[in-house]
């Protein structure tokens, strides 16, 4: 993995933002993104897409059922490559953005912070990837540090590299940053924003879901309003 230990100074030129719905959702059972944290509430998409709204206007879906998606008003992009798991869905964001670099999210993360992403957003742009690297369970082989993946910005540099990793039979994330330029946005200051590290809350699974909505009852705290 190339590394960049300082910012640059290039002037920085408008952000895309993407938004992951092609998943499965096998361990929900049913479209996690239209799923709700309290009855009658908003999807799980569309308090995913009213956060990017905050850091970007080229905000779209990456999704291959254009007709379920397209209710929420924002732009739908099918995926490029079929079957190619978050790394394919990310090939497909990076190549379908209106801008150079595109912050990747996923559907299922109802607890986004603005100040987070406002402040990923503000990052002067001479990466390849930006990426939060917070505590957790890891199987990226970098011990107890997890880079979050699916709350980062890829550059439209990616784009190439990942093409060629999909078609050797590649599909995991962490094989891309080892050929390309990574910065990350360190825990001390991820806290800042976000002390509960809410951000990477991913209402995945019926439990996790569960978990959210309490959340959102007040028997824990939302954070990034």
């Amino acid at each position: 993995m190339k590394s960049i230990d300082q910012p640059g100074v290039r002037e920085r030129e408008g952000l895309s933002a993407a938004v992951l719905a092609g998943g499965k959702s096998q361990r929900m059972g049913s479209d996690k993104a239209l799923m709700s944290l309290v009855a009658g509430g908003p999807a799980l998409l569309s308090l995913v897409l009213a956060r990017l709204e905050t850091v970007s206007n080229d905000v779209f879906i990456v999704a291959n059922d254009y007709d379920r998606y397209d209710q929420f008003g924002y732009r739908v992009v099918a995926d490029v490559h079929a079957d190619a798991g978050p790394l394919g869905g990310i090939h497909s964001a990076v190549s379908k953005a209106r801008q150079q670099h595109t912050l990747v999210v996923a559907c299922d993360m109802p607890f986004l912070n603005r100040g987070l992403l406002q402040r990923m957003a503000e990052e002067p742009r001479d990466y390849d990837v930006l990426v939060p690297e917070i505590p957790g369970e890891s199987r990226q082989g970098r011990g107890e540090m997890v880079y979050q993946t699916l709350h980062a910005i890829y550059g439209r540099t990616c784009q190439s590299v990942i093409e060629a990793r999909i078609a050797s039979g590649a599909r995991q994330v962490m094989g891309l940053f080892e050929d390309v330029q990574v910065r990350t946005i360190d825990l001390s200051e991820v806290l800042q924003f976000d002390p509960e590290l809410l951000s990477f809350f991913n209402a995945n699974t019926p439990e996790a879901l569960h978990a959210a909505s309490r959340i959102v009852a007040g028997e824990g705290r939302l954070t990034g309003e």
